[in-house]
């Protein structure tokens, strides 16, 4: 599930259940399990990726960095956008799943984000994250979290030579849902795929309601503007599609249902995106899913430019 994040302007499934993968990966006899694992290095990246004044986006080094990156979502998805807490959750306040051990977890940091309580320096606080699922570390362990929703397995087999990135887990401090944030998450993710070599992004975005007629506006906009290219679809599991229905072509209002997506989605469709088929209800966060793919090849050249082909823009 991906948080309501705006872009700059230039800016195999088998019919298990993510459960069931999950516990059957972790059970394996060459599992280890998640508390005794070691922390994932810095997937040969080390250091800040880029910096904005007093703010730096880099990757995870520690437990102690996810942890609070898992704080952090947990106060926007569990606090603010009421999504429902399981009780473990709710005791440590942590949002915690078994994909956050597989994961690359991006981070912006602001370095004067406050003065500590014995009045000294001034404390970084993390204001910003994203979730980063390399395809060879998913296929490595239990898959992508997206396969729990969205039959991805034949989108994978029709581009065998690609390397792909998952991206999910977005969410930012209400008081830093500004440009220069978005934009550092962007720049990391971009020098990510340069480093890795990634050729196509997917993942989840979501509107923040489960209410059909309220959808129905929006997904016949993206059914009709923005779906993806055969050869780049991938279809919501038939047993988790949401039934809306779609308006004809004529009753479709174009310019107010653009103006009614979510801005991650908006932002996405601006740098080059297309969408899946169908939409899925995840009601555990009281949202409804599309899949975003944006294959590297298709992103709006003026995004690039403004980057950097190098990811040079906002280098540390």
């Amino acid at each position: 599930m991906l948080s309501m994040l705006d872009l700059p302007v230039p800016a195999s499934h088998d019919g298990r259940s993510r459960l069931a993968r999950v516990v059957a990966a972790l059970t394996a006899p060459r599992a280890v399990p998640l508390r005794a694992r070691p922390p994932r290095p810095n997937a040969g990246i080390d250091g800040p990726l880029g910096r904005i004044g007093s703010l730096e986006v880099r990757l995870a080094r520690s437990r102690k960095d996810i942890r609070r990156a898992q704080r952090l979502r947990y106060d926007v998805f569990f606090r603010e956008m009421n999504a429902m807490a399981g009780a473990m959750n709710r005791l440590r306040r942590l949002d915690v799943d078994p994909f956050d051990s597989i994961c690359d977890h991006l981070l912006v940091i602001d370095h004067a984000a406050g003065a500590s309580r014995d009045g000294g320096a001034a404390k970084p606080r993390i204001v910003g994250t994203y979730r980063l699922l390399r395809q060879e570390v998913a296929e490595r362990h239990f898959g992508f979290y997206t396969q729990d929703e969205f039959d991805v397995a034949p989108l994978l087999a029709r581009h065998p030579g690609k390397r792909f990135l998952e991206l999910g887990r977005s969410c930012v401090m209400p008081a830093y849902r500004d440009k220069r944030t978005v934009e550092l998450l962007w720049h990391g993710i971009w020098a990510y795929v340069l480093h890795h070599r990634v050729d196509v992004m997917f993942g989840c975005a979501s509107f923040d309601t489960l209410d059909p007629a309220a959808l129905e506006a929006p997904l016949s906009f993206l059914r009709e503007h923005a779906l993806a290219a055969p050869e780049w679809r991938a279809s919501a599991l038939p047993h988790r599609t949401l039934d809306v229905r779609h308006a004809p072509r004529n009753e479709i209002a174009a310019r107010r249902a653009l103006s009614d997506l979510p801005p991650l989605i908006k932002g996405y469709l601006r740098v080059g995106a297309s969408i899946g088929e169908g939409a899925v209800a995840d009601r555990r966060f009281g949202t409804t899913d599309v899949l975003v793919v944006l294959p590297v090849s298709h992103i709006n050249p003026r995004y690039i430019g403004y980057f950097g082909a190098d990811a040079s823009r906002h280098a540390a």
